[in-house]
């Protein structure tokens, strides 16, 4: 076998071994059981962030959809200067998360998880957690309440704390959307089997 061809099989192999980041949603959004069931290392994910945070699957799920639907490597949209010079990316918000660049790197070093990617499964829900439970500890909201954790996760604790979401109408409506999933993957888990603190 010749060097080349090795060296083109070896990244093909490589390539198709990547576990925890997907670069395609899964093919049910609006079934937690069929996504849970599809993608098999997010469970071990939200169930490892709920017994170490405390935040419910369901929550994450719900915001995880919102922010990303799902796909490892979502990035925000191009900005364009006269509709055709682009100006880079609305924000570094990336991967599952959608987590900031200052606020991935806030994560890591309260954690300690250096080598934490965005785009893993692992580390984006454990960020979720590290962020909700700082949030119910400096603001008082719920683990459970995913519309607030909502508005604090997207406003940022400070903006959450200013209530600069009351003069932001459509975030006011998507924040409502994410608790209304909440509640709907809530139930689907219960009946499947998932429930919370049940066995994955």
């Amino acid at each position: 076998m010749s060097r080349s061809l090795f060296a083109v099989l070896t990244v093909l192999l490589l390539g198709s071994c990547g576990g925890a980041g997907y670069d395609t949603a899964p093919r049910n959004l609006d079934d937690a059981c069929a996504i849970l069931d599809e993608r098999p290392t997010y469970r071990r994910a939200f169930r490892a962030t709920e017994r170490r945070w405390g935040v419910p699957v369901h929550v994450q799920m719900a915001t995880i959809y919102q922010e990303s639907k799902f796909i490892s490597d979502a990035r925000t949209p191009f900005r364009y200067a006269l509709g055709v010079i682009p100006m880079g990316r609305q924000s570094s918000a990336f991967g599952y998360s959608q987590a900031l660049d200052g606020t991935w790197d806030d994560y890591r070093a309260a954690t300690g998880r250096y080598r934490a990617r965005r785009d893993d499964i692992h580390d984006a829900t454990d960020f979720m957690g590290w962020y909700m439970s700082e949030s119910q500890r400096s603001l008082g909201i719920s683990l459970d309440d995913a519309r607030k954790q909502y508005l604090a996760y997207h406003e940022g604790r400070a903006g959450y704390a200013r209530a600069n979401y009351r003069r932001k109408p459509w975030l006011m409506r998507v924040a409502a959307e994410v608790d209304e999933r909440a509640e709907t993957y809530e139930r689907q888990l219960a009946r499947c089997g998932f429930g919370r603190r049940g066995l994955f």
